[in-house]
């Protein structure tokens, strides 16, 4: 953590427009700092339909997060049954389109439509001096 915590300090100090395009997979911290600390700081953060969002993978976070009830379930068929539809779920809860939603990304586009949204927000975009506010630098 210590190390990619270099990319929210880093990101921080960027006096450059920073533009976010998830092409398939956010996950936890790695997407935070992949994209200048969160969803929210570059000027848009956009998906691909393909685009899939979580806390760490999914399939991880079912096995981590519903532990007590897949141990429940009988093994076997049973038992994969429940972790299919609750990976399912997850999938449904993380997917670009659901993330859009929420207002957590500014939209879900077309793979062909990503150039056009690069150089607008280029036009658009200010240069200006790093916010204090957002990081505070440790090093």
């Amino acid at each position: 953590v210590r190390h990619v915590s270099r990319l929210f300090v880093t990101a921080a100090k960027l006096r450059v427009p920073f533009f976010s395009v998830v092409l398939r997979k956010g996950y936890g911290l790695g997407a935070m700092g992949m994209t200048a600390g969160g969803f929210h700081a570059p000027v848009f953060t956009v998906a691909w339909p393909t685009g899939e969002f979580g806390a760490m993978g999914l399939e991880g976070a079912v096995r981590l997060g519903y532990r007590k009830e897949l141990q429940a379930a009988a093994e076997g068929a049973e038992r994969d049954a429940l972790f299919d539809r609750l990976l399912a779920e997850q999938h449904a809860k993380g997917s670009a389109e659901q993330m859009a939603t929420t207002l957590e990304i500014d939209a879900v586009i077309d793979p062909a439509h990503t150039r056009h949204w690069l150089v607008q927000g280029l036009a658009g975009a200010k240069v200006g001096e790093p916010s204090a506010t957002r990081f505070i630098d440790t090093w």
